[in-house]
């Protein structure tokens, strides 16, 4: 079995879940904070290869939900800039396994990784959808 670098957000429910997956897939998951990351642009464009700008933001983070950012409208250098500076911006997990990268639970790598085809939405998206407050920040 592989060994999975996930990074998430410290705390995250969806994330718990998604680990707890891979893991009873015989997969070695090994946690790192999204947040606390010493990300590059160049690192970071890396796991976003091949899909559109829009994708690559967490619509459950609280600039998106409230509009401040609306990642249709944004230029790739703009949105790799914006999450340098506020991580949470990042669409979680991001994920480094048998030499692939990706940002999210519904693509390859994780797809071989699980041994799915079908759709695994149910443990993309956040937990806490309607919640009027964020999840309290990671200590």
């Amino acid at each position: 079995m592989a060994t999975v670098v996930f990074y998430e957000k410290p705390g995250c429910g969806t994330n718990a879940r998604q680990k707890l997956m891979l893991t009873r897939a015989g997969h070695e998951v090994v946690a790192r904070n999204l947040l606390t990351e010493p990300w590059t642009g160049e690192r970071l464009r890396g796991y976003f290869a091949g899909t559109p700008i829009w994708s690559w933001f967490n619509p459950a983070s609280p600039r998106v939900k409230s509009g401040e950012i609306e990642p249709e409208r944004i230029e790739a250098v703009a949105a790799i800039d914006l999450m340098l500076e506020d991580p949470l911006l990042i669409r979680r997990p991001l994920i480094e396994a048998d030499g692939q990268c990706c940002a999210g639970f519904d693509r390859e790598p994780v797809l071989s990784l699980l041994q799915r085809d079908e759709d695994l939405n149910d443990v993309q998206g956040c937990t806490r959808p309607d919640a009027a407050t964020p999840c309290p920040e990671p200590r």
